[in-house]
This record gives C-alpha cells, sequence and structure tokens, in this order.
C-alpha cells in the first residue's frame, strides 16, 4: 500500500474452501501484509461491511441488494458459477415438489442462497415448506427435517455424502441456471461508500491484490488443490475440480445474472430494486 495511508484497510475474506483461491495469492504475494484482514462466515462478513467494521469484503449478493445504497462493487470478481456450483445445495429426504408444508432447514451462514432456494421451490415446484434457521451440519438437519439449504465445504462435503446416505442433492448453482439461463452471482465484493469516497488509492490497491490473487491462483490449480489437500478431508483432484467449476470473475454475463436475481428478490420482497443503470461499481 502506499505509505501516506492513514492505516490499513480492513478487508474481509470469507472462510471457505470456495475463497481460497483469491486468498491462496495473497498469501504468496505478501499482500496480507498491506491489510487488516479478518476471516469469518459470510453471514458475519457482510454484517461487518454494512454495520462500518470493514472496510472492503465479500458480502452476500442479497445483502450488497439490500445496502448498494451504502456500498460500491469492485469490478470484475465475484464468487459465482455458471450452471453447477457444487457447494450450494439443497439435500433432501423427498422429492422437492413434496416439500410443501414440510420442515426445511436453512443453514444459518448463508442468505443468498436461502433466498435462491425459497424462490426456486416457491416458484419452480409450488411449495411453501415451513423454514428455519440453524446451523449448518447435515446430520442434525435431516434429523429434524425433510431438507436443508447448506453452501460452502458443508454443501461440497453433502454432495458427496448425502446421496450414499439416501439423500437427493440439487445443485443450487444448476438450478439457477436452468430456471434464468443466466449466470448465479452468490457473493460480490464491495467498499463502503465513504471508505471509498476517501481513500480511493487503497481500495485500487485492494483491488488489484485480489485480481493479482485471483489470476496466479487461476494459471496454479492443480499446486493449490494439492496444497489444500494436505489439511482438507478432500483430495487434490475434488479440490480442482471444485476450484475449476467456481466463476471468479464479474463481466457482463454475470452482471445479467445478477440483475435477474435482484428482479426475483425484489418481486419476493426481499430487497429494494436496482437503480435503472443497474449495480454502482467504484471507478479506479
Amino acid at each position: 500500500m502506499r505509505q501516506d495511508a492513514p492505516r490499513r484497510p480492513r478487508v474481509g475474506h470469507i472462510q471457505f474452501l470456495n475463497c481460497l483461491p483469491i486468498y491462496y495469492g495473497l498469501v504468496r504475494t505478501g499482500a496480507l501484509l498491506d491489510v487488516d484482514l479478518t476471516k469469518d462466515t459470510p453471514d458475519r462478513l457482510s454484517e461487518a461491511l454494512v454495520g462500518g467494521d470493514l472496510d472492503i469484503g465479500p458480502i452476500s449478493l442479497v445483502e450488497y441488494l439490500r445496502h448498494a445504497d451504502e456500498l460500491l462493487l469492485l469490478p470484475d470478481i465475484a464468487v459465482g458459477s455458471d450452471g453447477p456450483v457444487l457447494s450450494v445445495n439443497v439435500v433432501s429426504q423427498r422429492p422437492l415438489e413434496e416439500l410443501d408444508g414440510r420442515r426445511v432447514a436453512l443453514g444459518s451462514t448463508s442468505r443468498t442462497s436461502v433466498l435462491l432456494a425459497r424462490m426456486l421451490l416457491a416458484e419452480r415446484y409450488g411449495v411453501r415448506p415451513d423454514y428455519y434457521v440453524c446451523p449448518p451440519d447435515l446430520g442434525v438437519m435431516m434429523q429434524e427435517a425433510e431438507a436443508g439449504v447448506l453452501i460452502g465445504d458443508a454443501a461440497l462435503r453433502a454432495l458427496y455424502e448425502g446421496p450414499d446416505m439416501g439423500l437427493a442433492v440439487t445443485d443450487l448453482g444448476a438450478a439457477w441456471r436452468e430456471w434464468s439461463g443466466l449466470p448465479m452471482v452468490f457473493a460480490v465484493w464491495a467498499a463502503r461508500r465513504e471508505f471509498a469516497e476517501r481513500h480511493p488509492g487503497q481500495v485500487k490497491d485492494v483491488h488489484d491484490a485480489f485480481l493479482r490473487s485471483r489470476d496466479l491462483c487461476l494459471t496454479q490449480i492443480d499446486d493449490v488443490a494439492a496444497d489444500a489437500a494436505r489439511w482438507e478431508v478432500f483430495d487434490a483432484h475434488t479440490l480442482a475440480n471444485y476450484f475449476r467449476t467456481l466463476d471468479f470473475s464479474l463481466g457482463v454475463r454475470q452482471v445479467e445474472g445478477l440483475r435477474a436475481f435482484a428482479a426475483k428478490a425484489t418481486e419476493a420482497g426481499e430487497a429494494p430494486s436496482l437503480p435503472a443503470g443497474g449495480p454502482e461499481f467504484i471507478q479506479l
């Protein structure tokens, strides 16, 4: 960072495997020395950014939509998929069309994914389950509910373990692609508007560091997966496939997907409508 910076920017990082490609390069390039990094779950990071405890960081898409007037998006970086995502799933003991009135557990670490699941079940399957929020533990969920919504590492484990338990696993990235024909954006990176206006140079430096980290990882995915497999329950091949499945970009098609989700969220009364010009990006 620049020497005249008043303090290190407070930056958030999602402590799930899906953000390892972004974090991995930050470690390798030494960029972590330039930021005050907070690692946590998506829901807590969203709350911290909205609450002013972070300056820059990832935020669940639906929380961004609810607070777009306070935030500016960082261009060309997100977490999403253009088809299957592998780690955002509805795990169910019965077909989804049979869940009307049944208990469905919503994992407490997610907001965008649980809203997507609720909209999908209502609009595509015509069911209105009895929802409740609980910790993202598949075993507990299946003891108390007919289905559960999981994200992140817990969802990735459920993808492989669920079928052996007689459970059906519905990939919400794939379901959204079939429903809308567009990519799904689950989380975006944003800066608090007042921080970006006061410290545009710091925001640019952090944004550049994220992009360098992502691009470095994408050229070395097999090595990143092999390193991660040393401490994860998944083998290197599984992790490499997962990292290649994820979409870390925010280009024209991804923004179209974002706008389509935003329109459905507005219809459902879950978020205010976006401005006619779409999401507002910081000018770097």
